[in-house]
């Protein structure tokens, strides 16, 4: 017997000692009136919450704030660079959302208790610029219906309403999709939007990186602690867009290595023991940098971002952490020399094309 069916057959059980109770309580002659008695109101104690509860709470808060950061500074690259995107460009939604089931252990009850999440999927959080935002979808709406399907709750959630989002995403050109928010459920028209399609993570470890595999991009929370501000973070960003645009990851043979780093630090709880030495990872040869590095600074360009702060930003993460810190991001990219040159030539080269008003077209 399994444990759904044990769960049922006690719930059963339980109904059923119930409902004897009660008939058999009718069936008794009837007592004497009791005297009147004092009502009291009792009130339940508070859950009781550990110390590594109360760690995985405000482990989980900060995570997800720097997601948000990350996932709002990443839209503009995203969706301004369809075009430079080649094949990797797809319709998108532009939100993500969860449910407590999207965590495990001690998070699913951060994930309660911070987040509020249920059975139910949650918008996690909506791409800046998308037709979502544009929709006025917003963080924290409940989804309960697309194009008239009854979207999944419960452990599986997220897989089986990819399932359906997906297909709808790519053959329309917008989503009519019911959410629950205060109280009541709201119909919006969601426009899908065109836009370069990977996914953006953000890395739970303190080392200075960031990681691409040819379908994600993940910069790592020691990076955007060292980047500080939203530009900075986007010049990293970026590089690792151009990388995946670029195929980088399946020319120099990495995508799995890689991937494997980002599974791992992804995870609220990683491996940290992954990442002593060079975890596997091999230099990026310094003409597959120097490319990644023109292609990048023309995406942020046309996000709306400043190329002028890049030679310096780039020049001030190699002198603090050298390629002799490993498992860095120099150790990764040690090419210094060679890449300040070209984005010396690309900054230049891009002012040029903006001063005299023609396209951004690397």
């Amino acid at each position: 017997m399994n444990k759904t069916h044990n769960i049922g057959t006690l719930s059963l059980l339980a109904a059923s000692v119930l409902l004897s109770a009660c008939s058999t309580f009718q069936s008794q002659p009837a007592a004497p009136a009791p005297a009147p008695a004092v009502v009291s109101s009792v009130t339940e104690a508070p859950p009781v919450v550990t110390a590594k509860m109360a760690a995985a709470r405000q482990q989980l808060s900060q995570m997800v704030a720097l997601q948000d950061r990350l996932y709002r500074i990443a839209g503009p690259l995203l969706i301004n660079n369809a075009d430079l995107c080649r094949t990797q460009a797809r319709n998108l939604l532009g939100f993500t959302a969860k449910n407590k089931y999207s965590y495990t252990g001690e998070f699913v009850d951060a994930a309660q208790a911070v987040l509020n999440y249920g059975d139910r999927l949650e918008v996690a959080s909506v791409l800046s610029g998308s037709g979502a935002a544009r929709a006025g979808l917003r963080k924290g709406d409940a989804l309960v219906a697309a194009n008239g399907k009854v979207l999944p709750i419960g452990s599986n959630a997220e897989t089986l309403a990819a399932g359906i989002l997906g297909p709808l995403a790519s053959s329309s050109q917008s989503l009519d999709l019911t959410v629950a928010r205060g109280g009541s459920n709201q119909q919006l028209k969601v426009p899908v939007t065109r836009a370069c399609a990977f996914k953006i993570d953000i890395g739970n470890s303190d080392n200075i990186n960031a990681y691409s595999d040819g379908q994600r991009v993940m910069i790592t929370r020691g990076m955007v602690n060292f980047a500080q501000s939203d530009e900075a973070i986007a010049y990293v960003l970026a590089k690792d867009i151009a990388h995946n645009v670029l195929g980088h990851a399946a020319i120099t043979k990495q995508a799995y290595t890689v991937g494997s780093i980002i599974d791992n630090l992804v995870a609220v709880r990683p491996d940290l023991s992954m990442l002593i030495g060079t975890a596997g990872v091999k230099p990026m040869p310094q003409d597959l940098d120097g490319a990644a590095d023109y292609l990048s600074l023309y995406m942020v360009a046309r996000a709306g971002y400043s190329v002028d702060g890049a030679r310096a930003f780039w020049q001030r993460l190699a002198s603090q952490y050298p390629a002799t810190v490993l498992n860095g991001y120099t150790a990764n990219h040690p090419a210094v020399s060679h890449r300040l040159a070209v984005i010396e030539k690309t900054v230049a080269e891009i002012r040029s094309k903006q001063a005299a008003k023609r396209p951004l077209v690397p």
